[in-house]
């Protein structure tokens, strides 16, 4: 198998294609379908990422985006909400909890909130669906799917810590992205590409634009 090129970049906001032509997928392999939710807490460029690895991967995405979240965006990246938008193949309301994927007779792959905020953890430990991000996750969990919350906070508290236990012990994965300076990253995407093809291990795809660990090197 041809490996994956690096190309994850998106140089121009206004056309998120320029550089990034979608893989195909092979002859009689279904897509996979992956959820991606988006909020406030920061984090931004993390999402942006996910969202072009699975359109490489030709992983189809069903996008959500909280209010806080599309202001996230603009304050700490160069995109507008709609050109992250235009990243997914669907895009749901927060508020419209009829989508389909607020049901779990709709087949998923699992969903990854990126970046995943104290609040909407809380809401997920209680099983207080109020939106569609927590309804989702909700789903996803009592249908036994994959739910990975890239957690952004610190420094925890004893409540964000039992609620990362609660969703751990009812099958989520809590996957605070940490740096992983072993790869001497050169800047900012060295870590958001090794954090973010990290994620994406967890659903067996294989970014390949990032170092793994390989033992100690020899000088």
């Amino acid at each position: 198998m041809t490996p994956i090129a690096p190309i994850f970049r998106v140089h121009h906001p206004d056309n998120p294609d320029s550089t990034m032509p979608a893989s195909q997928p092979q002859a009689g392999e279904p897509r996979k379908q992956i959820v991606v939710a988006i909020t406030g807490a920061t984090g931004a460029t993390l999402a942006i990422n996910l969202l072009v690895a699975l359109r490489h991967l030709h992983v189809e995405s069903h996008l959500i985006m909280s209010k806080w979240a599309e202001s996230t965006i603009k304050y700490e990246t160069d995109y507008h909400p709609a050109n992250v938008k235009a990243l997914a193949d669907h895009v749901y309301n927060i508020n419209d909890m009829a989508a389909p994927i607020s049901s779990g007779s709709f087949h998923t792959d699992g969903m990854i909130i990126l970046p995943c905020s104290m609040k909407t953890l809380a809401a997920i430990s209680s099983g207080f669906c109020d939106d569609l991000i927590s309804r989702t996750a909700d789903v996803t969990l009592k249908e036994r799917r994959k739910l990975v919350l890239v957690t952004r906070e610190t420094p925890l508290s004893d409540i964000h810590l039992r609620n990362m236990l609660s969703v751990s012990q009812s099958g989520a994965i809590i996957f605070p992205p940490v740096p992983a300076f072993y790869i001497r990253p050169s800047s900012v995407e060295d870590l958001v590409n090794q954090s973010v093809g990290r994620m994406l291990d967890l659903f067996n795809l294989d970014a390949g634009n990032f170092e793994r660990w390989n033992g100690w090197k020899k000088e």
